[in-house]
């Protein structure tokens, strides 16, 4: 699946083809969301969602779909604190991703989330790209269904009128994620996306890496590379709150584990070898330029989730087992790690980084490859995944704390 796009020369900017929106972010895809405050509207969320299809939405070609935005949490949980602050911070993070266009969010009425304590703790103002829906106030789930509908029906009108325009990489904020079994590295395609990820960096793009329980294991492999002792003391914060929070549990921290402090630490290759500028919170919108730490657990879809709610507007996953992974709203760029693994993966992997393993090309050469292929898939170009219509599912906030 290899790009027509050619990087250009050292004396040229790197540039792709993004969706300019009226505060100045840029986008990759052009979505309007269905969400929900509590699994109770999950149903609501799908049906209204479901009723867009492609042949209704033939006429506004430059919407790239409307998608469902559920998830399993909201109720029967603490009403505040940090498991309510950080589903909220995600919902509204995602709601504010460059990718998605404009939102509508629904309630049953009664959830421990509460769709109005909600709106205001997280600042979200309705308008004609932001509606609220409660079934509760409607008279329940048809009710709820044909309002939704109508009110997504006002909105893409709006969203599609959009275009594509040429912009700088360094709008580019790209998630670096890892999948496959424990015990597992991909480290041919790890190294190859590290070299893409440090040209993204130069050329004053994001790179966001998680995945904390490879740090606690990889030693001070990270740390040594942090910008500011600031940014160390903060990533060694969040170091210490994970070994008090696995102490005692049966996770990939146990003593036991089979994924290695050097499996771990070759991991963190995906990362490139620049500066770490910043550390943040699961889901904090992301700020600065250059590598940037986000604090998650390495389950990918919940990883992700958190990596699309802090401003990631293209997500890269490397793996040595395969991966049916997508990341919807944004598109998710999948490299193998063998070529082997690609052929038997050939549907699901965008680049075979098994070249690299084989010593037919270069880490650079291949870390060319993959920032090539980033810029095309940025400009608008289908990844496998969203051939396969992958990532309606994929929406995972982290479910940290306890269920009441």
């Amino acid at each position: 699946m290899q790009s027509d796009f050619i990087l250009p020369a050292d004396t040229v900017k790197p540039t792709f083809d993004g969706i300019v929106r009226a505060d100045g972010r840029v986008a990759t895809r052009n979505y309007l969301g269905v969400f929900v405050v509590g699994n109770c509207g999950a149903t609501v969320a799908r049906k209204i969602a479901d009723w867009f299809t492609e042949a209704r939405l033939a006429d506004f070609p430059n919407v790239d779909g409307v998608v469902p935005f559920v998830h399993e949490i909201g109720c029967g949980m603490e009403m505040t604190g940090e498991p309510m602050d950080l589903l909220r911070r995600t919902i509204a993070g995602t709601l504010r991703n460059p990718n998605i266009a404009g939102g509508l969010v629904i309630a049953l009425g009664c959830e421990r989330n509460n769709i109005y304590g909600f709106m205001e703790q997280e600042k979200l103002v309705t308008g004609p790209l932001l509606k609220t829906l409660v079934m509760q106030e409607l008279g329940g789930t048809a009710n709820t269904i044909e309002a939704g509908i109508a009110e997504i029906e006002q909105m893409l009108p709006i969203a599609d009128d959009c275009r594509r325009e040429p912009v700088s990489a360094a709008y580019l904020t790209v998630g670096l994620q890892t999948a496959g079994r424990e015990g597992t590295a991909a480290t041919h395609a790890d190294r190859a996306l590290g070299a893409a990820v440090d040209l993204l960096v130069a050329a004053g793009g994001t790179a966001l890496l998680s995945g904390t329980a490879d740090v606690v294991q990889s030693g001070a492999d990270l740390a040594a590379r942090a910008a500011s002792a600031e940014v160390a003391a903060a990533l060694q914060a969040r170091v210490d709150w994970w070994r008090s929070y696995h102490a005692g549990r049966d996770t990939r921290l146990k003593p036991a584990s089979t994924r290695s402090a050097g499996i771990a630490a070759a991991g963190l290759q995906r990362a490139g070898h620049t500066a770490l500028e910043a550390v943040t919170a699961y889901a904090q919108p992301v700020t600065s330029h250059g590598l940037v730490f986000m604090d998650a657990p390495a389950y990918v879809a919940v990883s992700a989730t958190g990596q699309v709610a802090a401003g990631a507007n293209l997500i890269c996953v490397t793996t040595a087992t395969g991966t049916a992974f997508g990341a919807l709203p944004t598109p998710t760029l999948k490299l193998a790690d063998s070529s082997a693994l690609y052929a038997k993966f050939e549907d699901d992997l965008d680049i075979d980084c098994g070249p690299v393993a084989d010593g037919a090309i270069s880490v650079e050469a291949m870390g060319q490859r993959i920032f090539a292929e980033i810029l095309a898939h940025a400009s608008g170009k289908q990844t496998r995944s969203e051939n396969l219509g992958v990532g309606e599912n994929e929406f995972v906030p982290w479910p940290i704390g306890v269920l009441a």
